[in-house]
């Protein structure tokens, strides 16, 4: 335990002395608060408050940053030691590799929790003061929280993933960007293209929603709208939150860390200085 807060510690001064915690928090605020008051328009038509339309807008928000933010932190959590000629150094240390692995892991998701917590509190606070807030928005808010944490340790641990398999931090870097890519914007489009060829058939009607929710990104989405009916009133996407079970979505958000953790712990075994 001491040698894994060691890890912690340490790689939280690495992104302390890199600024990484600054800069996200800054762009989860700045991004919050820009989306509060942007999308406070429906809430008159729609007869929810303003914090509910706040909430709606930081999910498909959220959708798009906290992956960017997690890939951008851990993509040279491996490969950033192969181009810096630290890691024989690092392997040298007491702590096994899924100790290092963890303690890197740790640090990367304290600060991108910190950032979250940070962002979505101060535009949620804000739109509470301005527009109201009642107790199923902030619930809403606080779920937004939580679940925007667990998205980004999917990607933190994708992130890792591709830092041990890549030779070094530049290509682990471009796997990133190809990894958001495919999770966040490609693969919606393509279930697009395969829904609009169904024509309402068998794939829209029984496929579609389970190939949605397997992809981590949209099942935090749809976590978040199922569980408000505001929030799904305003996200329109009602229907298919509803073609599934409550469960279907938090349980691919909770699989998806542990997988890409352990597969990124088998890649960094393997792995040689």
């Amino acid at each position: 335990m001491t040698r894994f807060l060691a890890i912690t510690r340490a790689e939280m001064l690495i992104l302390r002395r890199n600024r990484w915690l600054l800069v996200a928090t800054l762009i989860m605020v700045l991004f919050a608060l820009a989306l509060t008051f942007a999308g406070s328009a429906p809430t008159g038509t729609l007869g929810v408050d303003m914090l509910t339309v706040s909430v709606a807008s930081m999910t498909t928000l959220s959708v798009y940053l906290a992956p960017l933010l997690a890939l951008m932190i851990s993509f040279d959590a491996v490969a950033g030691d192969v181009d810096r000629g630290s890691l024989a150094l690092l392997l040298s240390y007491p702590a096994g590799r899924a100790e290092i692995l963890l303690g890197k892991f740790t640090a990367h998701l304290a600060a991108l929790a910190f950032a979250m917590t940070v962002g979505f509190g101060t535009a949620g606070a804000v739109a509470a003061w301005f527009g109201g807030a009642g107790p199923e928005s902030l619930m809403a808010l606080l779920r937004l929280i939580l679940t925007s944490i667990l998205l980004g340790a999917v990607f933190l641990a994708l992130g890792s993933l591709l830092s041990a398999l890549a030779r070094g931090a530049t290509a682990a870097a471009g796997l990133s960007a190809g990894l958001w890519l495919v999770f966040v914007v490609l693969y919606d489009l393509g279930l697009l293209g395969a829904v609009v060829m169904d024509q309402g058939g068998t794939f829209t009607r029984s496929v579609f929603p389970w190939v949605m929710v397997a992809n981590p990104a949209d099942a935090f989405r749809l976590w978040n709208i199922a569980a408000t009916e505001g929030v799904a009133m305003t996200s329109g996407m009602t229907g298919a939150a509803q073609a599934l079970p409550v469960w279907a979505a938090p349980v691919s958000l909770l699989v998806w860390p542990v997988l890409g953790f352990v597969l990124a712990w088998a890649a960094f075994r393997r792995l040689e200085p």
